[in-house]
């Protein structure tokens, strides 16, 4: 009897589930082979329920799974490890989501077969009010109401039970199969409350029904409700129902129905069949304790099997996920050193780069002195012996020579960096050089070159400062035709002030600089001075110097 609740119970959810309309039903290939094997090798259909259990990713599928499980194990005796599921199935479940109820009312209302199977009947009514609370549909909730029946039923408290089964007997009359279960129950239960109770039409009724609808398993339970009743009035009568229900139990194969016969037909049977009955139900009891004992321990190994099949994935994909992280390690080490070969590479090609340029630079600079010495030393030092031949017709001609020997060592030092000497008196040495460019028809002044004025100007400075007034004398005679220089010398402060003069064509509108003015330039600017060629004057040239003195 108690199997035929429990699977009535399964088909009824699942059968309803289906009919839902807009209700997710997740499944896939081994749960649907679970299905398969439900009722017919319930190991089978364990081992796929187990392994949509342990391996979904769907948290509803995975409960629908442990709740199948719970079945298969209530079935077999193992009440501990069905709840264990239950449990787990209640873990993926949420009473917010509308999906989920019909699950957890299938949870709840097998939490409370299970509860009635270890006898604990105030679990069970607890677990079936659950079953209620989330049951949604009438066939399953007459059903938990059916069951919350038979453990008031078995904790005796028979008004109760017979409150409920007459609240759902009227509802159950479009299912004959289900109308004759309630009214067997409700009559039994009427009966146990007052044997005096006349059950036997009610009862014969369901029987009927029963028979014309072919329900076995209603069978089973109208044969053990009727031997029970004319057990005291009918002993008779109660040994034939008794042994239907016996037949009946061997046919659906069913251990704990065929016990409950045998409990009934050993008192009321010969003494001959009695001992029969009676070894019958030892073999069948121990039978029926190993046979519970050995499914536990099948259902217990092929969870762990699971288990360890799902450690030994997870072992594979940790030591999978070392080995990316090492082939990564790798990697990035490879392309950190293929980094910085470049970056070395880059840097050395920099580097050389920066060597070359540096090295043509210094060529240039050195270019670049080389001819500022050839004009400086060779140019103008040739331009004032050319002036000095023009303008003396009385030259001395040794004097002449010497100036064109000294001029030849000169030019032969060029190419050697000659440091600087200061000289002692540099005043003079202004003097002389600037003198020599005076001619007949050409007056050179000077004002301001005393040796006080050069006293405190830097050596660097002088020798600069020097170049820059030849430089100037030779552009005078070349190109200003002028009659009249004045090249005056003063100082302010720590600077030094040079006003060159002259009174010839000047500059011209649109002017360009030649070498010899971008030479000037750029000695006044190598000594951190200023040169200011005044180009506001309609006659003449004037140039204004400024330099620091040291």
């Amino acid at each position: 009897m108690r199997k035929y609740c429990l699977l009535l119970s399964v088909v009824s959810f699942f059968t309803c589930e289906k009919q839902r309309v807009g209700i997710r039903i997740p499944t896939n290939s081994d749960f649907e082979k679970g299905e398969s094997f439900m009722g017919l090798r319930n190991d089978s259909a364990f081992y796929y329920y187990n392994k949509v259990a342990a391996g979904s990713s769907d948290s509803l599928l995975m409960a629908m799974a442990n709740n199948r499980m719970a079945c298969i194990q209530t079935d077999a005796g193992d009440y501990f490890g069905s709840q264990q599921s239950l449990l787990l199935s209640l873990k993926y479940l949420s009473e917010l989501k509308q999906e989920d109820r019909k699950c957890l009312s299938s949870d709840y209302n097998e939490l409370g077969n299970t509860s009635l199977g270890l006898k604990n009947y105030d679990e069970a009514i607890k677990y079936y009010d659950l079953a209620l609370k989330f049951s949604s549909g009438k066939p399953f909730t007459r059903i938990a109401l059916n069951n919350k029946a038979v453990a008031y039923r078995k904790k005796k408290q028979y008004a109760q039970a017979i409150s409920i089964y007459k609240s759902i007997i009227e509802e159950s009359d479009k299912s004959r199969q289900e109308y004759a279960r309630i009214l067997s129950n409700l009559a039994n239960v009427k009966w146990q409350r007052d044997s005096n109770y006349n059950a036997a039409s009610e009862l014969q009724t369901a029987l009927h029904i029963r028979e014309k609808e072919k329900d076995e398993w209603g069978l089973n339970a109208s044969y053990a409700h009727l031997s029970d009743y004319y057990l005291k009035s009918h002993p008779a009568l109660a040994l034939r129902y008794g042994n239907r229900m016996y037949e009946t139990a061997q046919q659906l194969r069913s251990p704990d129905d065929e016990l409950e016969a045998l409990q009934k037909l050993i008192p009321l049977s010969s003494v001959e069949n009695s001992k029969h009955y009676f070894a019958r139900y030892l073999y069948l009891r121990d039978s029926i304790q190993t046979s519970r004992n050995a499914a536990k321990f099948q259902f217990a190994l092929i969870r762990f099997e699971a288990e360890k099949n799902k450690a030994d994935i997870l072992r594979l994909q940790k030591e999978n996920a070392e080995k990316g992280y090492q082939i990564t390690f790798l990697v990035l080490v490879v392309l950190i050193l293929v980094a910085i070969t470049v970056i070395i590479i880059t840097l050395n090609r920099k580097r050389k780069q920066k060597i070359q340029l540096k090295a043509q630079n210094s060529i240039r600079e050195s270019k670049l002195k080389t001819s500022k010495h050839v004009h400086d030393v060779v140019a103008n030092g040739l331009y004032q012996i050319m002036v000095k031949v023009q303008h003396d017709d009385n030259m001395d001609k040794d004097v002449f020579l010497d100036e064109i020997e000294m001029l030849y060592e000169k030019s032969r030092n060029i190419s050697y960096e000659q440091p600087v000497t200061d000289s002692v008196d540099f005043s003079g040495e202004i003097k002389q050089l600037l003198s020599s460019f005076s001619a007949p028809d050409i007056k050179v002044l000077l004002v301001g070159n005393e040796k006080e004025l050069w006293a405190g100007v830097g050596r660097n400075v002088k020798h600069e400062l020097k170049h820059v007034l030849q430089e100037l004398m030779v552009n005078m005679r070349k190109h200003s035709s002028a009659k009249n220089v004045v090249v005056k010398f003063d100082q302010q402060e720590d600077q030094l002030l040079i006003q060159y003069a002259d009174d010839g064509t000047g500059l011209q509108p649109g002017f360009s600089r030649g070498n010899g003015l971008r030479g000037i330039e750029n000695r006044i600017d190598d000594i951190c001075g200023s040169v200011t060629f005044d180009t506001h004057i309609t006659k003449g040239l004037k140039i204004y110097i400024r330099v620091p003195i040291s």
